[in-house]
C-alpha cells in the first residue's frame, strides 16, 4: 500500500486516504495550513481519484503513480470500502458519498482539483462538481451511467451477492470464481479476477470481502431508482466520459451525456470492459492523459 492520510467524512466516519507516489518536486505531500504551503500549494495541480461500489483506493495504484509524475494524487476510501470505516449506523446516501469527497478534496489541500471517478465514483465526481464548481477545475467519468436502472437491477445485484460461494478458501479461489465461474463472466476475464482478489480479507474460515454486502445494497439503492441529467447539466469544469467497448455504459448513452454536458468530451479504450483502468492500464492512460494536460493547462 501507499502512505496513509486519515480523513474526517460526514457524520465524522473515519476515511482512508491513499498517495501511492511521491508528489512532483516542489509539491507538499500534505498541507499542513502553513503560510507558506498554502501558498505553495496553490500552485499544484491536485487529483482526487474515486472507486467504484466495492472497489478501494488501491485498484488506483498504478493509475495514481504514473499521476503523481507530475500531479499530487491521492486516492480515498470511501465510507464502507477498503480501510475506511464501516459503521453499522453510518448514512450510505448520496449526500454522504458526496460531503466525504468534498471534506477530503479540503482537508488534503487539494481544491480545485481533478476528479477522476469510476463507476459510483464517478457519479459522487459529477455531483461534487454541481454543488461545488470551486472545488473541481476537471471530471473524468469512468462507465457510469446516467439513465435509472431501475428496481429489477437492485434485485439482481441482491440475488448476485448471495451467490457469492463464500468464505472462499484460498485468493486463487476468488480469482476464479470472480473471473471466470461467476455467472456474470460472460468470458473468462483473469482481472476482473484480480479486481476482486483485491478486496478481499482473510478471515477464520477463510476470504471474505472488506466490505458489508448489505452496506452496498444499501449505498447502490440511493442512485439506481433515479435518473441523472439534470445534474450532469449543472457541472461547468470540463468533463471526460470514458467508456470500455465492452462496458455498462453504452456508447449511445455515453454520447448523450457528452451532449448535454456543458463542456463534455468522449473517449473509448478498446478491449476494456466496466473495469477500464483495470483492464487496459495503458490504453486508460492513453484516453485520459491529454484531457488532465488540456485541463491544468488551461486553469495555469
Amino acid at each position: 500500500m501507499g502512505r496513509r492520510i486519515d480523513v474526517t467524512g460526514a457524520g465524522g466516519v473515519r476515511l482512508a486516504a491513499w498517495e501511492f507516489g511521491d508528489p512532483p518536486k516542489g509539491i507538499p505531500s500534505q498541507s499542513t495550513g502553513g503560510r507558506e504551503e498554502r501558498a505553495e500549494s496553490q500552485q499544484t495541480s491536485g487529483v482526487l481519484l474515486l472507486h467504484g461500489l466495492m472497489g478501494r483506493a488501491s485498484h488506483w495504484a498504478s493509475t495514481a503513480r504514473w499521476l503523481s509524475e507530475r500531479h499530487r494524487a491521492v486516492a480515498l476510501d470511501q465510507r464502507g470500502h477498503g480501510q475506511s470505516e464501516k459503521p453499522p449506523q453510518a448514512a450510505f446516501t448520496r449526500e454522504a458519498y458526496v460531503e466525504d469527497a468534498e471534506a477530503a478534496l479540503e482537508q488534503l489541500g487539494l481544491a480545485p482539483a481533478v476528479l477522476v471517478g469510476h463507476a459510483m465514483g464517478a457519479l459522487t465526481g459529477w455531483q461534487l462538481a454541481a454543488k461545488r464548481p470551486d472545488l473541481v477545475r476537471g471530471l473524468v467519468v469512468c462507465d457510469m451511467r446516467a439513465s435509472a436502472l431501475g428496481a429489477a437491477s437492485q434485485r439482481e445485484w441482491g440475488d448476485w451477492f448471495a451467490s457469492w460461494p463464500v468464505p472462499f478458501a484460498t485468493l486463487a479461489d476468488v480469482r476464479k470464481w470472480f473471473g471466470e465461474d461467476d455467472p456474470w463472466v460472460e468470458r473468462p476475464n483473469p482481472s476482473r479476477g484480480e479486481f476482486y482478489a483485491e478486496v478481499m480479507q482473510e478471515s477464520s474460515d477463510g476470504w471474505r470481502p472488506v466490505f458489508e454486502p448489505e452496506q452496498m445494497l444499501k449505498s447502490r439503492e440511493t442512485w439506481v431508482y433515479d435518473a441523472h441529467w439534470e445534474e450532469l447539466t449543472q457541472v461547468r469544469c470540463p468533463v471526460l466520459v470514458v467508456r470500455g467497448l465492452d462496458g455498462e455504459l453504452g456508447r449511445a448513452e455515453a454520447q448523450e451525456m457528452v451532449r448535454v454536458l456543458p463542456r463534455g468530451e468522449y473517449a473509448e479504450v478498446p478491449d476494456a470492459g466496466h473495469l477500464v483502468h483495470y483492464d487496459q492500464p495503458e490504453g486508460w492512460r492513453a484516453a485520459i492523459e491529454p484531457f488532465l494536460d488540456a485541463v491544468l493547462a488551461e486553469s495555469a
